[in-house]
């Protein structure tokens, strides 16, 4: 994509949400990094029915450990990988409290340290928690950043690179949630819906949807 068309992009996509925000629930940093580990290979809508109540009596480290390995299970059971989740739940909470004071370090190596935690956790934790402008690519942002043009790349860490030097200095806080939320309901993998995209006109993508291909399809149904 050019320049202008990345500005463009972005600055439609902050008209349209100023303030985007995760669709993890959390209530400090400590629990947004339980709920982002939870939330590999699972729904953000799944891990919070989980972390509602999980959150209500543990929201420390020390309250994760006094709960224990056995009572996080039940707590994340219709979770996906509950087993290895619950041991890694417990061993960050353990290494927390013995290496940073029970505190969640806002910096990714250190992050990335702890058991459950790589750098797309991390830098969902920096952002959300910390403020950095970082860039977590998770299967929407890679779809959207080589489907678009915006950011195209092999792997995850490409395309993160090559967001950081694309988005604009001024958009870059917000970048990842609004392309995540894009990619999740909008530039969906399967059956995009380019026909109410609001950049589509600026989108390198060449397999387009149209306003006219849905119409026709409803009408054969009637």
């Amino acid at each position: 994509m050019k320049k202008a068309d990345i500005a463009a992009m972005f600055d439609r996509l902050a008209a349209a949400s100023p303030n985007p925000r995760g669709e993890l629930d959390y209530i400090n940093p400590y629990t947004l990094l339980v709920a982002v580990v939870l939330s590999a290979q699972a729904t953000d809508v799944g891990v919070n029915k989980a972390t509602g109540p999980l959150f209500k009596i543990a929201d420390t480290p020390r309250k994760m450990l006094a709960l224990g390995e056995a009572r996080v299970k039940d707590f994340i059971k219709t979770i996906g990988l509950f087993n290895t989740k619950a041991k890694n739940v417990i061993a960050l909470s353990r290494l927390l409290i013995e290496n940073h004071g029970g505190e969640v370090p806002a910096d990714r190596e250190l992050l990335q340290s702890l058991p459950g935690v790589g750098r797309k956790t991390a830098n969902v934790v920096l952002n959300i928690a910390f403020g950095q402008p970082t860039m977590a690519v998770d299967t929407h942002i890679f779809r959207v950043g080589n489907r678009t043009g915006l950011a195209p790349g092999k792997t995850p860490l490409e395309v993160e690179h090559k967001l950081e030097k694309a988005v604009p200095k001024e958009r870059r806080l917000h970048a990842h949630h609004w392309l995540i939320l894009h990619g999740r309901y909008i530039c969906k993998a399967r059956k995009p819906e380019c026909q109410v995209c609001i950049i589509a006109d600026l989108c390198g993508y060449k397999a387009k949807t149209t306003l006219e291909a849905p119409v026709k399809r409803a009408a054969k149904k009637s």
